[in-house]
């Protein structure tokens, strides 16, 4: 075990050094709170003391108040794939803007954005846009109830599919009130329980192929194979939130495993930089939206197929984000991930990486970890000495340790964020968890 005095030493030092780097992010932070609780809007984003203030950026690096430049490592929690301004993006932005941003109509975008995804994603064979990840998990579970007939949901604990659909320990107070089932994350016997007590009730099953906000727990293949089992025999909707992990492969993560969803969420990068969000899946299940059809579901949403993010969307999945490009983005997050794990395992560190391709989060263990019950948040405080160590040497990634790839990130931010974990090792190796055999 670590020694704790040395190390809440360490990292109040980090702390101070921090808070003394900073003095704008401070005064911009402190000016916030006077109109915003706690001068915060997206929670994800407040750390203590303060959180840095970004002024700008450009490609992949970042500045933020005070002048200190940052290889960016977070590319907005994954949504900024194509980095800052990407020039393809911008171009499309600018045509839209020529053209009248709010058109009162359907436009020429949105079904040319709509035959991209399906065209992209197999599984998705009729498609409608929200605004972000969080509506399109409402709307794919609203289809579901409305599909089977049935209200119950299971969920699994640590997963994360919005603002109002958290799980992290389980209900939340935020959470919408859907009759939720909460099983273990690569525990399929606790998902046959839940089917066995609640036979023909459970309207859908709601999953990550990998919980992302979490820490980039990974499903196993044998338990999503034996999700789409099941749900198939009870006549059950099987729901991949591909919110993060359809980044991960040419035709989103569910094509490396094989596996066709009923439905899928989408968004984050897929708008290009704009609010986004979709949902989708087998055509007589998003039948129900039609207008044409009496009593169909109704689906709101006055920029849903707003024209900016229907323009920036369809330029970078079809123009930036080729299969190619994610083939070769997420092959470079394998060997980042390899390289710093190697790293950890040289020095006989209890620490590693967790994820797949260009997303990944350290975790304070070197066990396997199959759900949020194998993490120990009491070790939360190495994580903080990391955050601020990699800060103090130009590299910005969440404070949880969430690292994400975008495309501008090339072989010199690689080398850099591979030094600064290096630095990490040597100077604070005696602070450090230490493997066990």
């Amino acid at each position: 075990m670590t020694s704790t005095a040395p190390l809440a030493v360490a990292l109040e030092s980090a702390r101070q050094g921090f808070i003394a780097a900073n003095p704008q992010s401070e005064r911009q932070y402190r000016q916030a709170t006077e109109v915003m609780p706690g001068g915060n809007t997206r929670s994800v984003l407040f750390y203590e003391p303060f959180p840095l203030a970004i002024a700008r950026g450009e490609g992949c690096r970042l500045w933020d108040v005070d002048g200190h430049e940052y290889a960016d490592f977070i590319a907005e929690f994954s949504a900024g794939i194509y980095g800052h301004s990407n020039p393809s993006i911008r171009a499309a932005i600018d045509k839209a803007l020529d053209d009248g941003i709010n058109l009162s109509g359907h436009n020429l975008l949105e079904a040319r954005l709509a035959q991209a995804l399906c065209e992209r994603f197999p599984s998705i064979e009729s498609v409608r846009f929200t605004n972000s990840g969080t509506e399109a998990n409402l709307m794919m579970l609203a289809a579901a109830k409305a599909f089977t007939g049935r209200q119950k949901v299971i969920v699994f604990i640590g997963g994360y599919h919005g603002g109002v659909l958290t799980f992290a320990r389980g209900p939340s107070s935020v959470n919408v009130p859907h009759e939720f089932l909460y099983a273990e994350y690569n525990d399929l016997d606790s998902v046959r329980r839940l089917f066995d007590e609640h036979r023909g009730e459970v309207a859908a099953v709601l999953v990550e192929p990998m919980q992302g906000a979490s820490g980039c727990i990974v499903a196993e293949a044998s338990f999503l194979a034996g999700l789409r089992e099941l749900t198939s025999a009870h006549d059950t909707l099987l729901l991949f939130d591909e919110v993060m992990t359809s980044r991960l492969a040419p035709a989103a993560y569910q094509s490396v495993l094989g596996i066709a969803p009923d439905m899928t969420s989408v968004g984050k990068y897929i708008g290009g930089g704009m609010s986004f969000g979709a949902f989708g899946g087998r055509k007589d299940i998003m039948s129900l939206f039609d207008p044409r059809i009496r009593n169909a579901l109704q689906h709101a949403g006055t920029f849903n197929n707003n024209v900016l993010t229907m323009a920036a969307g369809y330029a970078g999945l079809t123009s930036v984000y080729t299969p190619q490009a994610a083939v070769e983005l997420n092959a470079r997050g394998e060997r980042l991930r390899a390289t710093l794990n190697t790293r950890f395992e040289e020095a006989s560190l209890d620490i590693r990486f967790n994820g797949i391709g260009s997303l990944m989060n350290l975790q304070i263990t070197a066990r396997t970890i199959r759900s949020v019950r194998d993490i120990d948040a009491s070790r939360n405080d190495i994580k903080d000495l990391f955050f601020f160590h990699l800060i103090e040497h130009g590299v910005y990634i969440a404070r949880r340790g969430y690292v994400v790839l975008s495309l501008p990130v090339g072989s010199a931010e690689l080398e850099r964020f591979d030094g600064a974990v290096a630095s990490f090792i040597d100077r604070y190796r005696n602070l450090l968890p230490r493997e066990t055999l």
